[in-house]
């Protein structure tokens, strides 16, 4: 259990403080993580890695000299927002362009993905290497998740900018670092977020879980417990097992603790494994063996190999010098005070002014936003428990923290804004301070539904729900990859358009086209319980969904109809007499 907290809900914030105090002499913080002080006398490609905390010493506690230049910091198993990651690579560009790494999940894929695009809008290139390391998530290599490999490739990737190599050479070397990288995990006990009393999940008695993940997720299988010796052949043979096509005889090993695992045992596993490996025919070259990509308190252990060719001997040999990592065969560095705080001034956007009626339907989208704020927070620990059964429990929170971000954004527009400026401002801060896959998610859907409207219409009608909400699902599918049948919240959003859709063309008025789309969305939602989840973190734990509806397909199917009351004219107006009173 997580013991040592204030607030619970500001625990990433306040260890960020204590650690970046520690290492003030080498990191600098940045509104969304922490970069590198050490000066680059030359331009440099720049290596930003992040995720979510919770796996400590990944990510922050691998920045400095030839590892990473800068890291994005996400709330515990969350991923860091697009605004976050834009912001420390931005801070981190050291001219020659940026290479965002993380592991394979949806909320980071999109976050970097759209933090790439504003870098790249304003003529910076910036790519992204994605690790997918773990066996045990997918048959298919590029549908893995990425583990403790995380440490392999990040290293290869910061060793490569070091060497002065071009933004083209240095993706290369991370790729194909990433495609010579497998690992499989164990878990003994789950981990347990801060403030909470219980785990993620439990490993049944006399058992491990094999193939965990590193946010909170059991493992794919439960099997008998092993001795150390056991786990060893277990661990190797698998691992080799799905040894690239074409390795050579050279590994690089990383055994990894989750968390409580003690250095001794994993000393005591690494013998096995290390008389395993020499005994397959295989030269190991500088094995890791202690907590590098952890899971907070979890009881466990994974097992790394890269295969190595000369590129990646030499990218995996070189020196590096971290808070938390030191390979250092040629003398430490010199002094790292050369570099001054960065800052970045926050951009203005000007509101124009709205005709009356756009200005009345942005009054009642904030009147609207205040009121999901109460229903979300009502809802999280119920939306955490369905998101626990198959995932990481998040979506709760990751919901209220969105909607309690937004709300906070819309009461600082002005008086004269209208529906679309409510919405996109409600979107673009809802995607940069939730994170995780419902922030970005949102975030950009609700930005694209706001660009569908006119702000000097005369008024609101359902034709216009009908399009701001066909362009809210599309942004939804294109940048989420989910289908109807997935098991995510666009089971719930195509009847809800449908439904809309369909009412419009009869001629309903808003009001009724909406609360029927509503309906039709709960009755979805519900029936997502008998569906297996076919993208997300949910997706190897499919079996264990079945029974349970979606989170996100309820979430929806929730607001949605809370916002059919704010449609209906007489509850405005007895609400504003309410207030009034």
């Amino acid at each position: 259990m997580t013991r040592l907290f204030d607030d619970a809900a500001q625990f990433t914030e306040d260890q960020l403080r204590g650690f970046l105090d520690l290492y003030s002499d080498r990191l600098l913080g940045v509104d969304g993580g922490v970069i590198s002080a050490a000066p680059t006398p030359q331009p440099q490609v720049s290596v930003v890695l992040g995720g979510g905390s919770g796996h400590y010493p990944a990510f922050a506690g691998l920045v400095g000299p030839g590892f990473a230049h800068g890291a994005v910091v996400g709330n515990i198993f969350t991923s860091p927002s697009a605004g976050r990651a834009y912001r420390v690579a931005r801070a981190a560009e050291a001219g020659r362009g940026v290479i965002f790494t993380f592991g394979n999940y949806a909320g980071d894929v999109m976050n970097f993905g759209l933090a790439a695009q504003r870098l790249a809008a304003e003529g910076i290139d910036a790519r992204r290497v994605i690790v997918t390391d773990d066996i045990a998530s997918a048959e298919q290599p590029h549908r893995r998740r990425g583990i403790a490999g995380d440490f392999t490739v990040f290293k290869v990737l910061g060793a490569a900018a070091a060497e002065g190599l071009d933004l083209d050479a240095v993706e290369a070397a991370g790729r194909h670092a990433n495609a010579m990288t497998r690992t499989l995990g164990v878990a003994f006990e789950g981990c347990t977020m801060p403030g909470a009393q219980q785990p993620l999940f439990e490993v049944p008695a006399g058992h491990l879980g094999l193939g965990l993940g590193i946010h909170g997720e059991p493992g794919i299988d439960d099997v008998p417990m092993l001795s150390a010796a056991e786990l060893a052949q277990l661990l190797v043979s698998r691992v080799l097992a799905e040894a690239p096509e074409g390795a050579g005889s050279r590994v690089a090993p990383v055994l990894n603790g989750l968390g409580t695992t003690k250095y001794e045992e994993l000393f005591l596993l690494w013998g096995h494994v290390a008389d395993l490996l020499r005994e397959a025919g295989y030269q190991v070259v500088q094995p890791e063996v202690g907590e590098l990509v952890t899971s907070l308190d979890m009881g466990g252990c994974s097992l790394t190999l890269m295969w190595l060719d000369e590129d990646l001997h030499r990218w995996w040999t070189a020196d590096a010098y971290t808070p938390a990592f030191r390979r250092v065969a040629a003398g430490l560095p010199s002094g790292t005070s050369g570099r001054a705080g960065v800052h970045l001034a926050p951009q203005e956007t000007e509101i124009p002014a709205a005709s009356t009626a756009g200005r009345l339907a942005g009054e009642r989208a904030r009147g609207a936003a205040a009121d999901l704020a109460v229903l979300l927070e009502q809802a999280s620990t119920e939306l955490g428990r369905i998101d626990a059964v198959a995932g990481d429990g998040d979506h709760g929170r990751g919901m209220l923290r969105g909607i309690t971000a937004a709300c906070a954004a819309l009461d600082e527009l002005p008086a004269h804004a209208g529906i679309a400026s409510v919405l996109r401002s409600a979107g673009r801060t809802w995607a940069d301070d939730s994170g995780g896959t419902s922030g970005v998610l949102w975030g950009a859907a609700l930005e694209a539904a706001a660009n569908t409207l006119d702000e000097q219409a005369d008024a609101l009608s359902a034709a216009d729900a009908v399009r701001a909400a066909g362009a809210f699902l599309e942004s939804m599918q294109s940048l989420g990859g989910a289908q109807p049948g997935d098991k995510t919240l666009i089971d719930a959003l195509v009847p809800f358009l449908e439904t809309l859709t369909a009412e419009a063309d009869r001629g309903s008025t808003l009001e009724s086209a909406w609360s029927r789309g509503a309906a039709a969305a709960e009755q979805a939602a519900e029936a997502t319980k008998d569906l297996r989840p076919a993208v997300g973190r949910a997706r190897p734990l499919a079996e264990k969904s079945v029974g349970t509806p979606d989170a996100g397909a309820t979430s929806l199917a929730m607001i949605l109809r809370r916002l059919t009351d704010h449609l209906h004219t007489d509850h405005l107006h007895s609400s504003t007499e309410e207030d009034q009173t």
